[in-house]
């Protein structure tokens, strides 16, 4: 099994409502995303997934977040636009693009900060 993994970032801004703390009030992060695919086969050029392919349809969706106030994205209406939920988006934004070259999409990684981050795998993952 090989995998490959990108790392891009991006800088939103988001209130974390009944939390307590500090995170109920505006702030902001440059979130830290890495996005992991794997699979069996390499392809005619002896690679999995090209780097800038990963990266291009990773920023296309991180693009809708960048310098943006996550509570007002329509995905997040109505929940926490928390780590956890913007590692899913990014995840069920990408999976569609990852399985049509038959690659898994092995997890995505946001980091908050240096010493904060949350994985997501997705429900098939064991």
């Amino acid at each position: 099994m090989y995998e490959v993994t990108i790392k891009k970032s991006f800088a939103a801004a988001h209130i974390l409502k009944e939390i307590g703390g500090k995170c109920e009030e505006l702030h902001g992060h440059n979130f830290l995303v890495e996005v992991t695919v794997a699979g069996e086969t390499l392809n005619d050029e002896d690679l999995l997934v090209d780097f800038r392919d990963l990266k291009r349809w990773t920023n296309e969706i991180l693009d809708g977040l960048d310098h943006k106030y996550l509570n007002e994205i329509e995905a997040f209406q109505g929940i926490n636009p928390s780590s956890e939920r913007v590692a899913k988006y990014i995840h069920d934004g990408l999976a569609p693009q990852v399985q049509a070259v038959n690659l898994q999409l092995t997890c995505v990684t946001v980091w908050e900060s240096e010493s904060a981050k949350v994985t997501y795998t997705g429900p098939d993952h064991a």
